[in-house]
């Protein structure tokens, strides 16, 4: 491993016109279409079930990375990590006196969701094919998108002789999607080698148009905290039997009751202080009755929170534990009574609850002693980093290098994220990725036609740029 000399580049944001949003990043925008496109191809689905994985494609694509990020692989350390996960190390210069920052953490995963062959892709799930200004395919955004920004930053910047002044490592998962151990093993690593990160940010909120009513602008959203999860099986039994003879209240009829149950009485809702600040950010760029209400939350929170509710799906889950039944299980004929049914129910826990809480809650909202209820797995709500701190500064100045027009906002990621797992080693974790997307890109997420924009990727190129040169 060898490092260049450091020359110094200026982390400011130029003065003067602003270019078109569709400019900023395009020298770069295109050379991470291209490697995204590569790397899509490879079909790094991890599984719980090792003999359904195929290795081959994960060690692939780690192959891949290696001749398309030459500098990358020549001026920086790279380990696996619980055998296909990396991390890379990127030593500072150790000019660091007074500057008050230290080590980060840049994270992404490039493990995918499966495609199912019977959904009508526009492209192949698995083509990376460029599109209509897009590039196609899984994992486009969730989060090999992501991962060729923060390498394309990199590679750019030792391109241009640049070497932090803090120590950077790039941890990279690949079981993320199956909330695997590879995070774990990274974040014990850094604490075994007395690795205190400064800030620790990974993927989550994006830079999401229209996402809230009467907010013109693009709204930059970091998580500053992420629900928790819960996963519990509900299990109904009975005798089983002939379908001709069905008994009143069987094993299916039960499951049924309890999973309308949870659909009808919803877990209550509440408002936690980073989605106040956020209301406050976005109120502050928009309308001025939108304006008045978010200046005097402490008067409007709960009508707020109600509405909340009447919005969407999104909105909806920032301010409640929300349950959803993601697998059934009954007879295995079709005239054949089932002697046990079984239901996956998975729970996303809010800020401020807990894993036992909630479970009692899922008991006493079924209310039926006959339905089991079984925990396959879970962890809690994450810890709230601050929103007021240099690090979040930090961000809000790189993402005003890549998206000029964009308000910065703290939320609460609904989703789960590989970065839960070092608030253990850092008080300061965020969950942001810089892609542009529209309502019908964020709706692509683990589902048919997921796609990104090139230029975005130029965008997200320059945020990562703008982040490292302020810790040089």
């Amino acid at each position: 491993m060898g490092v260049r000399a450091h020359r110094a580049g200026s982390s400011a944001v130029p003065e003067g016109p602003r270019p078109s949003q569709e400019a900023i990043g395009a020298e770069f925008a295109q050379p991470a279409a291209d490697r995204l496109s590569e790397l899509i191809r490879f079909r790094t689905v991890f599984s719980r079930s090792r003999d359904e994985i195929d290795l081959d494609e994960f060690t692939g694509l780690i192959n891949a990375l290696e001749r398309l990020y030459p500098q990358v692989h020549a001026h920086l350390e790279r380990e696996l990590v619980n055998g296909h996960a990396l991390l890379f190390t990127w030593p500072g210069t150790g000019n660091n006196a007074g500057t008050g920052a230290g080590p980060v953490v840049l994270m992404a995963h490039y493990d995918v969701v499966p495609v199912d062959e019977r959904d009508n892709w526009t492209h192949p799930g698995f083509s990376g094919v460029q599109d209509g200004g897009y590039v196609w395919g899984r994992g486009a955004l969730d989060d090999k998108g992501a991962l060729v920004a923060i390498l394309g930053a990199v590679e750019s910047l030792l391109q241009d002789g640049f070497t932090p002044s803090h120590d950077i490592y790039l941890s990279f998962g690949n079981n993320e999607e199956t909330a695997g151990d590879s995070a774990v093993a990274a974040a014990a690593l850094l604490y075994d080698r007395g690795v205190a990160p400064w800030m620790v940010l990974d993927e989550g909120g994006a830079v999401a148009q229209d996402a809230f009513p009467g907010l013109k602008p693009p709204a930059a959203v970091v998580g500053v905290a992420e629900k928790g999860i819960l996963d519990v099986e509900l299990v109904t039994r009975s005798a089983g039997g002939h379908a001709s003879t069905p008994p009143k209240m069987g094993a299916t009829a039960r499951l049924a009751r309890a999973i309308v149950a949870l659909e009808t009485k919803p877990f209550p809702q509440a408002m936690p202080e980073p989605i106040v600040e956020m209301l406050r950010r976005i109120g502050a760029h928009s309308g001025l009755g939108l304006r008045l209400v978010t200046s005097n939350m402490w008067a409007f929170k709960a009508p707020m929170t109600k509405l909340f509710d009447k919005l969407g799906d999104e909105t909806r889950a920032m301010t409640r534990t929300t349950v959803t039944i993601t697998e059934l299980e009954g007879s295995r004929g079709a005239n054949v009574l089932a002697s046990t049914a079984r239901a996956n129910a998975n729970i996303r826990i809010a800020v401020g609850e807990n894993v036992q809480g909630t479970l009692e809650r899922i008991g006493r909202i079924i209310n039926d002693p006959s339905v089991e209820l079984r925990v396959r797995g879970g962890h809690e709500p994450s810890p709230v980093s601050a929103s007021g701190n240099e690090q979040f500064a930090l961000i809000t100045r790189s993402v005003a290098a890549a998206y000029p027009q964009a308000v910065v906002t703290p939320y609460v990621q609904t989703g789960a994220t590989d970065a839960r797992n070092f608030t253990a080693i850092c008080p300061a974790v965020y969950r942001f990725s810089p892609l542009w997307m529209d309502v019908d890109d964020r709706a692509s997420l683990h589902a048919v036609n997921e796609k990104v924009r090139i230029s975005s990727l130029g965008a997200g190129v320059v945020f990562y740029r703008e982040l490292v040169k302020s810790l040089g």
